[in-house]
C-alpha cells in the first residue's frame, strides 16, 4: 500500500477481500475494534460489489467521523434477547448496524422456524447500509423478508415543505429454486441519498427531478441537493410509503424519528439512535412445497415479457463481476480519508 500525498492519490484497484481489508482499517484507524470495523467492512464492501456504492466505499469517511467523535461506539458489543415468542430485541448499543444485524439474523431465522413468523427490533443503531442485504440473507435461507429503517428528515409530506420523512429504505426479499432470490430494495425518494453523496464528492452534477435546494426549486448540485430536500418516488403516495415505515422503523422500537436524527454524514450531535425491523416469514407453514412452485410460475410471467426482469438481478450481475474484476477506491474517496487521517 502506497503512502503518497494527498495530491499525487490515484485510483486503487482492489479485489474484494483486499476491499474489506482497506475499508476494516480505515475503521480501526478511527476507533472501531476489530470485529466492528470488519463487520461493517464487509457489508460496504458487499454494496460495492452489487453496484450500489452510496452505500459502500463512499460511507468510509462519514463512518470514520461518527467513530472518530463518538457519534459511533466503535466498541459496542450488541445485545439480543427474546421479548416475546416471536419477537427477537436488539440492542446495537449505539455501535454500527452491522454487527447487530449479523447477531439478530440466525436467531431471527430460529424463531421463524419455530413460529412460522418473527419480527426483530434493532434501537440504539446507526445507518443501516443496503436494506436488501439482511433480507437476502434470510431469504437464502428459504424464508420470506422484510426489513424497514428510518433516516434523517429529507422528504417532506405531501402539501409541506419543511422535511419530516428520511428518504426511509424498504426491502423485500423471497427464494427462488435454484438461484439468487429476488430482492425488492428501494427508497421512498426517487433516488437514495447515498448517490448523491457520492456525487458530490466526485464534484459530479446529478440529473434534474432528484433532488430540491433548500428553497425548494429543482437543481443539478450535488451539494445544494444534500443541503435541500430529496424528491419523493409517486409524489403523495411516497411520502405515504415514508409514513408507514417510519411507524414500523422508529415508532414500534421506540426510536428517533427522521426529523429528530442528526446527520449521518459527519461526527457532530449525538447518535443517532436509529431503529430497524426485520421480518421473517417461513412460507413452508402456510404453503408447504407449493410456494416456490407458485414464485416460479410468477417468475416465469415476469421473465417472459421482453426486457423484463425480476427484482435484484442487476445486482447478482454486478457482483459476479466484481468478483472477478475487484472494486476501485477512487482517487477523490483516497484523498478524503487523506485528509482526516488516513494515509493508505
Amino acid at each position: 500500500m502506497d503512502h503518497a500525498s494527498p495530491a499525487a492519490l490515484a485510483d486503487l484497484h482492489l479485489t474484494l477481500e483486499q476491499a474489506t481489508d482497506y475499508a476494516s482499517r480505515v475503521l480501526q484507524r478511527f476507533g472501531a475494534n476489530a470485529a466492528n470495523a470488519t463487520a461493517t467492512a464487509r457489508a460496504l464492501i458487499a454494496a460495492e460489489a452489487d453496484g450500489l456504492g452510496g452505500h459502500g466505499l463512499t460511507r468510509l469517511p462519514s463512518y470514520s467521523a461518527m467513530v472518530a467523535s463518538g457519534k459511533i461506539d466503535g466498541h459496542a458489543v450488541p445485545r439480543a434477547w427474546r421479548a416475546a415468542p416471536a419477537v427477537l430485541a436488539v440492542d446495537a448499543g449505539n455501535g454500527f448496524a452491522y454487527p447487530a444485524l449479523e447477531l439478530g439474523l440466525p436467531q431471527l431465522e430460529a424463531i421463524a422456524r419455530e413460529a412460522g413468523i418473527g419480527l426483530m427490533a434493532v434501537r440504539r443503531s446507526n445507518h443501516f447500509g443496503v436494506a436488501g442485504q439482511p433480507v437476502e440473507k434470510l431469504a437464502e435461507r428459504g424464508l420470506v423478508a422484510l426489513a424497514f429503517t428510518n433516516a434523517p428528515a429529507s422528504i417532506a409530506p405531501a402539501g409541506g415543505r419543511r422535511a419530516v420523512f428520511g428518504t426511509n429504505p424498504l426491502a423485500f426479499g423471497t427464494p427462488l429454486r435454484g438461484r439468487p432470490p429476488a430482492v425488492v430494495d428501494l427508497s421512498v425518494s426517487k433516488v437514495a441519498r447515498g448517490p448523491i453523496l457520492a456525487a458530490a464528492q466526485r464534484g459530479d452534477a446529478i440529473p434534474e427531478g432528484w433532488a430540491l435546494d433548500s428553497d425548494g426549486n429543482p437543481t443539478t448540485d450535488a451539494k445544494a441537493g444534500l443541503a435541500g430536500t430529496m424528491v419523493p418516488m409517486g409524489e403523495a403516495k411516497g411520502t405515504a410509503l415514508a409514513f408507514i415505515i417510519e411507524v414500523m422503523a422508529a415508532a414500534i422500537t421506540a426510536s428517533t424519528f427522521a426529523a429528530d436524527m442528526p446527520s449521518l454524514f459527519d461526527g457532530e450531535g449525538p447518535p443517532p439512535a436509529i431503529g430497524h425491523v426485520v421480518i421473517a416469514i417461513d412460507p413452508a407453514r402456510i404453503a408447504g412445497a407449493a410456494y416456490l412452485d407458485h414464485i416460479e410460475r410468477l417468475a416465469a410471467l415476469i421473465e417472459d415479457e421482453p426486457g423484463a426482469r425480476l427484482p435484484g438481478t442487476r445486482r447478482v450481475a454486478n457482483r459476479e463481476r466484481a468478483a472477478r474484476e475487484g472494486v476501485t477506491v477512487g482517487a477523490g474517496l483516497r484523498k478524503a480519508l487523506a485528509h482526516i487521517g488516513f494515509a493508505g
